[in-house]
């Protein structure tokens, strides 16, 4: 039991004045839920049909305890428990924090006035009505905050629910899921669809910092395998999330239709066991496409550079790196030679005996295939 429903008994009121009292609770009651509404936006269309009468019932059950406790009787209501539900059920109406104190405020004001005029009338001595109205605020005093904290602890379980039905979204996008689980997962979460998902993939520790710098709307994990945290940012600028990302050990994916997120996780992932250099996957393409099929990219460099495998190990490397070096500079000797820090003559020399060895050098299906089989360095 509370301090000031405890105290309320103090004031050992008279049956007389108990049932003065009770007989302005109707009215009283009726003058709160009115003053409420003249005077709290929040409750101006709340309180009307059988929600206002709903409040002037619980208005007249708490003070008809309270009346009750001062009077001397001994009673069951536990009214810190009706108003703790009572802040409970102002978040699921909507309601906010300030105005449900608000309310209390107008409601303690006149229900002080009605109490005050029936106690006053019954003939109660100036200093039991100051001491009665000490406790009464008292006591409503704490009736709200018993509603503060139902206000609070309803918001903490919403916004853990939240959190959960959100990370949830998360995992089901990034493995992929079906559009009708996708879809579901998102209105459970009550998340705004966008158009596109960037997947950013960086350490643990560093995803639910870099989170609180994003979008509304963007979702974070922190807890997948290897240490690793994700960020899947909708709709976003990619200039301004590289820039937003510089000083972290970030791997950003592409930018993909929402439902297709886990296509730029997939790549991001993969960015990041090549290279832990790469902060950007759109930079790194073509070593992303040269390394998507490890087994067949072995396959064709062991197949259209197999006329190399004949000749020693040194002079097979020098023809491979001028090989891929000509393709790339398109046949262009001088700035073949460059890249290779020698001179032309080596490079025309070179290119003789490359031609002996591939004589279809000038085929496009042949220099595609040598180009992609060149395209890395030999591994």
């Amino acid at each position: 039991m509370s301090h000031a429903i405890e105290r309320a008994s103090e004031l050992a009121l008279n049956e007389k004045t108990v049932t003065a009292l009770r007989s302005v609770l109707r009215t009283t009651a009726d003058e709160v839920v009115q003053a409420i509404i003249d005077e709290v936006p929040s409750y101006a269309n709340a309180l009307s049909g059988r929600m206002g009468g709903t409040i002037r019932r619980a208005v007249r059950t708490a003070l008809g305890h309270y009346l009750d406790l001062a009077g001397g009787t001994t009673t069951g209501v536990d009214a810190s428990e009706a108003a703790y539900e009572l802040g409970r059920g102002e978040v699921r109406d909507g309601r906010s924090m300030d105005a449900l104190l608000s309310a209390y405020r107008v409601g303690a004001r006149v229900a002080w006035r009605g109490l005050a005029i029936g106690a006053v009338s019954a003939g109660l001595p100036a200093a039991e009505v100051a001491k009665f109205a000490e406790l009464t605020f008292a006591y409503i005093d704490e009736l709200s905050a018993a509603s503060a904290a139902g206000h609070a602890d309803e918001l903490a379980a919403r916004g853990l629910a939240h959190e959960r039905h959100l990370e949830q979204l998360a995992r089901d996008l990034l493995t992929g899921a079906s559009s009708e689980v996708l879809l579901a997962a998102a209105g459970r979460a009550n998340w705004p669809i966008p158009t596109t998902l960037t997947v950013v993939l960086l350490p643990a520790a560093q995803a639910r910092p870099a989170f609180r710098s994003l979008s509304p709307g963007s979702l974070v994990l922190d807890d997948l395998s290897d240490g690793l945290g994700v960020l899947l940012v909708p709709d976003t600028d990619r200039s301004h999330l590289l820039r937003t990302m510089k000083d972290r050990e970030a791997v950003v994916g592409p930018a993909r239709p929402w439902m297709r997120a886990a296509a730029s996780y997939e790549r991001a992932v993969r960015a990041r066991s090549l290279s832990p250099a790469i902060r950007d996957t759109e930079d790194h393409l073509v070593e992303l496409v040269l390394t998507a099929d490890p087994d067949a990219f072995t396959d064709l460099r062991t197949r259209a550079l197999a006329p190399l495998r004949a000749l020693p190990a040194a002079t097979a490397k020098k023809l491979e790196e001028t090989l891929r070096a000509w393709l790339l500079h398109q046949g262009r000797r001088e700035e073949v030679a460059t890249t290779l820090f020698v001179h032309p003559q080596t490079v025309r020399y070179r290119m003789g005996q490359l031609r002996d060895l591939f004589p279809d050098l000038s085929s496009p299906k042949r220099v595609l295939e040598l180009t992609l089989a060149v395209g890395l360095a030999a591994p």
